[in-house]
């Protein structure tokens, strides 16, 4: 489908290492003069369920700074554009939770939020799971616990999940066991 939107001016607000950020005068495709703020991300964001043998599962809990709240996730991070995803979902689950898998399956591309950002992400399924220590960046200040996986599931149905890497990956590998996918 042909693109309605045209871009009149771009002009550049913020940049750092991991984000740019641009205010856009555009036409709508209603024709009418209007604004857009695009949110560019540097890096892919790249979340990990990892499933043990027992359908147990290992949460991430940290307290993110934006959203000013402590919250529970899968293992995440972000990937180098470019670079084969996987060998950064692999890096991540290790240094989050000490964790290297030696089967991964991929399940699913998304975009995080289109309406403001043009950032993907990949979800990958991590088994044939051994065990190490974690190795966490010094800005993460991060607590791990292993639940089963059904117990993932209700966090996410009760509300006390909320980040979208991890309700997506949790909810599509809970499909994805009711089907006999995984």
């Amino acid at each position: 489908m042909q693109n309605p939107w045209k871009t009149l001016k771009i002009k550049e607000v913020y940049d750092n290492p991991w984000i740019n950020v641009t205010h856009r005068d555009v036409i709508n495709p209603g024709g009418g003069k209007g604004i857009y703020g695009v949110v560019h991300f540097k890096n892919l964001a790249i979340g990990i369920v990892p499933l043990d043998k027992d359908l147990n599962t290992w949460l991430v809990g940290q307290y993110r700074y934006t959203m000013d709240e402590y919250t529970w996730e899968i293992p995440e991070g972000g990937g180098i554009v470019g670079v084969d995803p996987l060998e950064g979902a692999k890096r991540e689950l290790q240094e989050e939770t000490g964790i290297v898998a030696a089967s991964w399956l991929k399940i699913t591309d998304l975009a995080t939020s289109n309406s403001v950002t043009d950032e993907r992400g990949i979800i990958y399924v991590a088994r044939d799971l051994t065990f190490g220590e974690a190795e966490p960046e010094e800005s993460e200040d991060l607590k791990v616990k292993k639940i089963p996986f059904s117990e993932a599931v209700e966090m996410v149905m009760r509300g006390e999940i909320t980040d979208s890497l991890a309700m997506i990956g949790i909810m599509k590998v809970k499909l994805m066991l009711d089907r006999g996918e995984l």
